[in-house]
C-alpha cells in the first residue's frame, strides 16, 4: 500500500479534483492506496475566522456565506464537469456540516467565546468536504471507496489544537478497525482523537503528519506527499530565482529544513516516516510526471550542503545577569517555563560564561513568554541577580542543511564569510555536535539577503553585477552598449550582470528585471522617475539587490559629492567623474574611510588615463614597497591630439577645431585649454603616491595666456582664438629648430606638482605621443634611470567606456575575495 496525500492548492478547484482523481486511478492499478485529503485551498482559513470571535452575529453570518460558497462552486463546477458525479451526496454532506458548523458557532456564541476542543471541531470540517467531494468524483469513475475515519484509531494527546498521536496505540487501532479496505480507501486528515473521544487537530498543515501516521499504521511502503511544487528546493524559489530541485534528502536533512522554514513538509511529518523507515516522496499535482523529492534513510555524503532554509517572525529572549553564572538550575527553570506555557524554542545560545541564555521563539508567543519568566524569577530580578528579561523583536533564522557538513572544512567560514558580502550582522549561532545544520539569528529586513549570497556562493556560483548607470552622454551610452554586447558572453562564464537604473538629467528608470538595453532610450522618455539618492537606495533595498554598482558617467559635483552615502549603504562606486578625488583632502580620506568600513569598492580608473591602468599600476607598485621619486605624463588625450597637430604645422585654432569636431575636446574646449582637467588628474596621482596636497597646489600653465580674452559663448570663443596662432606658432618653430617639441606635460618632483608646456627632445619618453594618446613616465626606487612606462589611447568615448567596464568587473573580484 501507498499512502498519498494532497494539500489544499491540490483540491483548490474542480479542475484540481479531477487532477488528484487521474493520479489516484494511476497509482491504484499497480498497488492498493489510502488518500488523506486537506480542505480545499482557503476554507481552513475561512473557518479558523469564524472561530476567532463567535459574538460577532455579523462577521458569523458573512463567514459561513463565504464558507459555504466555496465548497458549493467546487461541488457545481464538479457535476458540470464530471459524468455520473453524485452531486446529491456530495450536497448532503455539505449540508450536514453547515448544519454541524452553525450548531458548534451558536454554543459558542452562547458563551461568548469558543471553547478548544469545539474550535478544533470547527476548523476540522474542511477536510471532511473534501472527502465527501472526492469519494463523489471517485464513485462516478466507477471505483470501489472505502472511508477512513481518523477517530477511530487516530489517538493523540490532550492539546485539541496541536496533537501529537500515539504512533503505538494507533497502529494497535487501525489493525483492529480496518482489515480488508478497499483499493482505495479515503481519510480527513488533520483530525485527531483524544482519549476521552474529544475531537483534535493536529496544527495547521497537519495533515501532512495524518499521512506519516497513516502510513506508520498501514504500514505502507511509501508515503506521499502531492502539493503545488515539483519538491524540495535548496532555496525558496520564491525568493531565489535559481533554486534547484532535490532529488533527494535524508531523513535527518529534511527535519532540519521543515523546521527551519522549509514550507513542504509539516516538521512533525517527518518524526513517524523516520521511526518506521518509510521512504517519503514529494511529488506536484499539476506535474505528475516530475521525479520529485524522495526522503529516506541513506545518508548523501556527495554534497557538503544540501539547502538553505530560513525561518521568520521570531523574537530572541535574553535572561541574564550575574546570577546565572554557577547557580545550578537556573537554566532549567528557564525551560520548563516555557513548557509550561506551551512554548516552543526554536534556537537556543549561551554563552561560556554562563552569564546569558538566549533562546528564540515565535514572536506572538514572545510577550506570554516574558511575562512568564518575569513571574518565574521575580525574587532574582528584585536583588539584581538577573538583569531585565529583554526581547530582540524582528529577526529570522537562516540554516545551511547537509549530512555532507560533517568533518568538512571551511563550510562554516564560508558561510559566515557570505553572510558578510550580504552585509548581515549575526545575532546568535548555534550548530548541533552532528554537524548537520549552522543556525544564524539574524534581522529579518536582511534575511534575503543573507539567502541570495549563501545561495550564490554554495550552489549556484552566479554572482550578480547589479548596476546603475548615471549619465547617458557619449561614454555613459557607449558603456550601455559595451555591455548590451558583452551580457551573453558573461553569462556563459557564470556572471550576472543587470543594469537595473539608468538615469539622465530628466530622471531615472528602473526595473526589478533588469533594463532592456536594446529599448533603454525609450524607457527613459517615458517611465523616468526623479532622480535622487533615496530612490536608488530604496529600489536596492526592495529588491533586494546584494552587489549594487553606482557608475557616474557625468561630471557633476552634486553627485560625486554623494559618493560617502553611496558606499555607507552598501554600493560599490565606479566612475570617471574627477570631482571627487579632487575635492579636500579630507573628502577624499573619507572615501577611502567609507569603502573601508563597508567593504565596498571606489574605482575610478578612467579618470586619469581612460582605459589605461594607470591607477591600479601606482596602487601596486606602492603596495610592493616601490616610491615614487618623479613622474611626468601627457593626461589629457584632447591636448596629446592639439599638441601634435601643431607640431604637424597646423594652427592652434585648426587644431582645436578639428579636435572638438572629432569629439576628442569637451563641448567647451576651454575645459581643456584651459589645463585645470590635466591639473585634477595629476593631483589624483600624486594623492595616490601618497601626497597630502589640495587642488590649488598645483601650478597651472594654461595653453590661454592670461593676457587672452577667452570670455563669451563657445562660437565667439573660437573665433578669437585665431589671435594666439602666431604666438603659438612661433614657440612649435622655435622647438623645432631646437630638435624638439611641444607637449603639455604634467610633472609631479620632490612632492611639488605643475603642469606646463615643455618642448621635450627625442631622448624624452614622452617626445613621440600625440594623435590622442596619453602617456605616463613613472620614474621609482625600483624604475630607474629608465621609467615605467605606460602608453595607449587616452580620449574616445569607446576606451573610456571600456575601462570603466573594467572597474565594473573588478566590484565582481572584490566580492569574491570577501
Amino acid at each position: 500500500m501507498r499512502v498519498l496525500k494532497f494539500g489544499g492548492s491540490s483540491l483548490a478547484s474542480a479542475e484540481r479534483f479531477v487532477q488528484v482523481a487521474t493520479i489516484i486511478e494511476a497509482v491504484s492499478q499497480k498497488t492498493a492506496v489510502a488518500i488523506v485529503v486537506s480542505a480545499p485551498q482557503g476554507v481552513t482559513n475561512h473557518l479558523v475566522a469564524l472561530a476567532q470571535d463567535p459574538s460577532d452575529d455579523k462577521a458569523i453570518e458573512q463567514g459561513l456565506t463565504l464558507f459555504k460558497q466555496s465548497i458549493k462552486t467546487i461541488i457545481d463546477d464538479l457535476s458540470a464537469s464530471v459524468e455520473n458525479f453524485d452531486h446529491q451526496h456530495a450536497e448532503q454532506a455539505l449540508a450536514h456540516w453547515e448544519q454541524q458548523l452553525t450548531r458548534y458557532l451558536k454554543g459558542a456564541n452562547l458563551l461568548s467565546y469558543c471553547p478548544e476542543h469545539i474550535r478544533a471541531r470547527i476548523i476540522s470540517i474542511g477536510e471532511r468536504l473534501s472527502v465527501a467531494m472526492l469519494m463523489s468524483v471517485l464513485k462516478a469513475k466507477k471505483h470501489q471507496v472505502d472511508e477512513i475515519a481518523p477517530e477511530q484509531f487516530l489517538v493523540t494527546n490532550d492539546a485539541p489544537l496541536n496533537a501529537v498521536a500515539d504512533l503505538v496505540l494507533c497502529k494497535e487501532n487501525f489493525q483492529k478497525q480496518y482489515v480488508g479496505l478497499a483499493n482505495i480507501a479515503i481519510m480527513p486528515g488533520f483530525i485527531g482523537v483524544n482519549s476521552q473521544g474529544e475531537i483534535t487537530t493536529l496544527g495547521r498543515n497537519g495533515s501532512d503528519y495524518s499521512a506519516a501516521v497513516l502510513a506508520v499504521c498501514a504500514q505502507a511502503e511509501c508515503c506521499e506527499i502531492w502539493t503545488d511544487v515539483d519538491g524540495i528546493y535548496n532555496a525558496d524559489p520564491r525568493v531565489i530565482e535559481e533554486a534547484s530541485l532535490l532529488d533527494y534528502l535524508s531523513y535527518q536533512e529534511a527535519m532540519e529544513l521543515s523546521y527551519f522554514g522549509a514550507s513542504v513538509l509539516h516538521p512533525k511529518t517527518i518524526g513517524p516516516i523516520a521511526q518506521y523507515h518509510i521512504p517519503c516522496l514529494i511529488k506536484n499535482t499539476g506535474n505528475p510526471q516530475a521525479p520529485g523529492t524522495l526522503i529516506a534513510n541513506e545518508n548523501d555524503q556527495q554534497k557538503k550542503v544540501k539547502a538553505i532554509s530560513n525561518l521568520d517572525n521570531l523574537t530572541m529572549i535574553n535572561v541574564s545577569g550575574p546570577g546565572m553564572k554557577g547557580m545550578v538550575g537556573m537554566a532549567s527553570r528557564v525551560f520548563a517555563t516555557m513548557s509550561r506555557e506551551n512554548i516552543s524554542l526554536v534556537m537556543i545560545s549561551q554563552s561560556s560564561s554562563e552569564y546569558c541564555i538566549s533562546f528564540c521563539v515565535y514572536s506572538h508567543e514572545a510577550e506570554l513568554a516574558k511575562q512568564s519568566l518575569a513571574e518565574e524569577f521575580e525574587l532574582e530580578l528584585l536583588n539584581g541577580l538577573l538583569e531585565p528579561i529583554s526581547l530582540k523583536g524582528g529577526l529570522s533564522i537562516v540554516s545551511l542543511v547537509g549530512d555532507g557538513m560533517h568533518h568538512q572544512r571551511g563550510v562554516a567560514a564560508k558561510f559566515f564569510s557570505s553572510l558578510a558580502q550580504a552585509r548581515v550582522n549575526v545575532v546568535a549561532i548555534a550548530q548541533d555536535s552532528s554537524e548537520r545544520s549552522i543556525s544564524v539569528v539574524i534581522e529579518a529586513r536582511k534575511c534575503t539577503d543573507a539567502v541570495k549570497v549563501c545561495h550564490q556562493n554554495f550552489f549556484s556560483h552566479r554572482p550578480t553585477i547589479d548596476v546603475f548607470i548615471v549619465g547617458c552622454g557619449v561614454v555613459g551610452s557607449e558603456l550601455i552598449a559595451q555591455i548590451a554586447r558583452q551580457q551573453p558572453s558573461l553569462k556563459q562564464q557564470n556572471i550576472d550582470l543587470k543594469v537595473y537604473g539608468i538615469a539622465n538629467s530628466k530622471g531615472i528608470v528602473f526595473d526589478e528585471k533588469g533594463i532592456d538595453l536594446q529599448n533603454w532610450q525609450q524607457l527613459l522618455g517615458k517611465d523616468a522617475v526623479v532622480l535622487s539618492a533615496e530612490n536608488v537606495k530604496a529600489f536596492v533595498r526592495n529588491n533586494h539587490l546584494i552587489n549594487p554598482v553606482l557608475v557616474d558617467c557625468t561630471s557633476n559635483e552634486q553627485l560625486a559629492m554623494s559618493y560617502v552615502d553611496y558606499l555607507e549603504e552598501g554600493f560599490h562606486v565606479v566612475t570617471p567623474n574627477k570631482k571627487a578625488n579632487t575635492d579636500t583632502w579630507q573628502y577624499y580620506q573619507a572615501l577611502r574611510n567609507a569603502a573601508q568600513k563597508t567593504n565596498r569598492r571606489f574605482l575610478y580608473e578612467t579618470t586619469v588615463g581612460a582605459g589605461l591602468p594607470v591607477i591600479d599600476t601606482l596602487q601596486n607598485l606602492i603596495k610592493a614597497g616601490d616610491q615614487l621619486i618623479r613622474f611626468e605624463g601627457i593626461l589629457s588625450g584632447s591636448l596629446s591630439y592639439i599638441f601634435g597637430k601643431l607640431e604637424d604645422g597646423m594652427s592652434l585654432s585648426q587644431a582645436t577645431a578639428i579636435a572638438k569636431e572629432n569629439g576628442f575636446t569637451e563641448p567647451d574646449p576651454r575645459d581643456d585649454l584651459s589645463g585645470m582637467d590635466v591639473a585634477r588628474k595629476l593631483l589624483i596621482m600624486a594623492r595616490e603616491s601618497g601626497m597630502t596636497l589640495e587642488l590649488s597646489d598645483i601650478k597651472v600653465q594654461s595653453v590661454l595666456p592670461e593676457s587672452f580674452d577667452a570670455s563669451g559663448d563657445v562660437d565667439t570663443f573660437m573665433k578669437n582664438l585665431t589671435q594666439l596662432d602666431q604666438q603659438i606658432s612661433e614657440q612649435v618653430a622655435q622647438a623645432k629648430a631646437e630638435g624638439k617639441v611641444l607637449r603639455y606635460i604634467g610633472n609631479i618632483t620632490q612632492g611639488k606638482c605643475q603642469v606646463t608646456i615643455e618642448a621635450v627632445d627625442s631622448a624624452h619618453p614622452l617626445y613621440s605621443i600625440k594623435e590622442g594618446e596619453n602617456a605616463l613616465a613613472i620614474h621609482s626606487r625600483y624604475y630607474q634611470p629608465l621609467p615605467f612606462v605606460l602608453r595607449g589611447y587616452g580620449a574616445g568615448a569607446a576606451v573610456t567606456a571600456a575601462g570603466v567596464f573594467g572597474d565594473l568587473l573588478r566590484t565582481l573580484a572584490w566580492e569574491q575575495q570577501h
